[in-house]
């Protein structure tokens, strides 16, 4: 589907939700594309099938690293494992964003880290700037708790174009109770969040980003030497837990997860006391794990 733009009537039914305001691309672009800067262009369209399609398309066009393209609404979103994700018009932020780490001398077996790296800066990011606490879940979910309740708002999908890694963002922040596509679904109006403007939120979100990815990158993507591993793991709510992880081709492993290793994958220490490290899968939270004193 090829992106529309954004200059729709101001009378049209599907954008007169005056909560939910459109964002203003020459505002943005104003506050985050400057010279000598990771954000190099930014686009806002009214309406795409997947950013991420968009902008993988784009990338391997020729489309400079940096480049940022933001949807007021998808029609085809997808999240990993080819799931769909879909929500109404304005209310959150879907958007991509294409990186071309090997420009910086970063070796390709550490691009794995990127998805990890948007989780740790946007769950700051809206930790700061929304007042409602985000936690990650592995491998790229993030999570706010609802009520007590922990309930995923926000996911993360990676995809490589050649060169370049292209990271698509969906993030829930004014769905309303019957606007959640499933029970288990959150945001953060329904976590009492401060804002829901999403003008101040994407800005944050962008504005982590690149400051995490610049030290990252800085350490040639060492994840332990740039700070990475140690910052997901604080803020990763699968630690501790009893775990089942669903791996691909029907198989599952449950255990405890004890550690995030140098590689970005999930280690659990199952029966037997064997530490069996998770690169790929489903987990599913079980339970804490009580630790002795």
């Amino acid at each position: 589907m090829t992106p529309s733009d954004t200059s729709g009537s101001p009378g049209d039914g599907r954008w007169s939700d005056l909560e939910r305001p459109p964002l203003n691309a020459a505002a943005l672009r104003r506050g985050l594309v400057r010279p000598g800067g990771l954000w190099t262009e930014l686009e806002v369209v009214r309406a795409t099938g997947s950013t991420n399609t968009d902008l993988v398309t784009r990338a391997r066009a020729g489309a400079p690293e940096g480049a940022v393209l933001i949807a007021e609404e998808q029609t085809a979103g997808r999240g990993r494992l080819d799931r769909t994700w879909t929500a109404p018009a304005r209310s959150g932020l879907f958007f991509s964003i294409l990186l071309r780490p090997g420009g910086a001398g970063v070796p390709t077996e550490r691009w794995g880290w990127l998805p990890l790296l948007a989780g740790v800066a946007a769950a700051g990011a809206l930790s700061r700037t929304a007042g409602v606490d985000t936690t990650l879940k592995w491998p790229n979910d993030l999570l706010v708790k609802v009520e007590g309740e922990e309930r995923k708002f926000g996911g993360i999908l990676a995809e490589r174009a050649g060169d370049a890694v292209v990271i698509g963002m969906g993030l829930n922040v004014s769905l309303r109770a019957g606007e959640l596509p499933v029970p288990t679904a959150g945001s953060l109006a329904l976590a009492d969040a401060i804002t829901t403007d999403r003008d101040p939120l994407l800005r944050a979100v962008l504005r982590s980003i690149a400051e995490w990815y610049g030290e990252w990158r800085r350490f040639g993507g060492d994840p332990g030497a740039s700070g990475l591993q140690d910052a997901y793991a604080a803020g990763c709510a699968t630690l501790g837990r009893l775990v089942r992880a669903e791996l691909p081709g029907g198989r599952e492993r449950v255990g405890e997860a004890v550690a995030i290793d140098r590689d970005g994958r999930l280690v659990l220490a199952t029966e037997g006391g064997v530490q069996e490290p998770v690169s790929a899968g489903d987990i599913v939270h079980l339970r804490s794990v009580p630790r002795e004193e």
